[in-house]
């Protein structure tokens, strides 16, 4: 087995519901995560309830695998 060349040191922090924040390394303010539209209509959450939408986890997985 190779070295471990690097390990992610992430702290998820749970707001309420959909919401939590995500403290990332390199990044001096947590990314905050929620839902929106469909995804909230998906968890069976009506998009216009969403008083803050924010973008998703797979938001941000399908923006890392195009960049």
């Amino acid at each position: 087995m190779s070295e471990i060349v690097y390990l992610a040191n992430v702290r998820i922090e749970r707001i309420g519901g959909a919401s939590r924040l995500a403290y990332l390394p390199a990044e001096a303010n947590p990314v905050h995560f929620g839902v929106h539209g469909a995804i909230a209509e998906h968890y069976g959450v009506a998009a216009e309830k969403v008083a803050q939408p924010h973008a998703t986890t797979i938001d941000y997985v399908i923006a890392a695998t195009g960049g």
